[in-house]
């Protein structure tokens, strides 16, 4: 049977952790790089949803923060809104409270 050399598999996968862990303090070793590079790619995961969370709650905090200053809050105004059958995301809804204020005040009063 002939001898399989199989060096370069191992070092392109070494190479490939390496490179993910470029920046790092821990980066020129492979097994340290290697716990590195899980922990990061697994806070990336979780990290990826929670800004979606995160934005959400942001967009919510703003459209509150705008209808209070017309006497009504948060829950009563998306109350309304789906009582009309009015169907604008909350994302619309903070850019028009940013942005058009005017806007946003007809929606109330509608």
């Amino acid at each position: 049977m002939t001898r399989v050399k199989r060096g370069y598999v191992a070092r392109n996968r070494r190479k490939k952790i390496l490179k993910i862990t470029k920046g790092f303090r821990s980066s020129v070793l492979f097994r340290p790089s290697n716990q590195r590079a899980m922990k990061a790619l697994k806070y990336s995961y979780r990290d990826r949803r929670q800004k979606k969370r995160e934005v959400r709650a942001l967009w919510i905090s703003r459209i509150n923060n705008t209808t209070r200053n017309y006497k009504l809050n948060y829950n009563q105004f998306i109350h309304k809104l789906k009582k009309l059958n009015i169907s604008i995301n909350r994302k619309w809804l903070s850019q028009l409270a940013l942005q058009d204020p005017h806007v946003f005040y007809q929606l109330i009063n509608y």
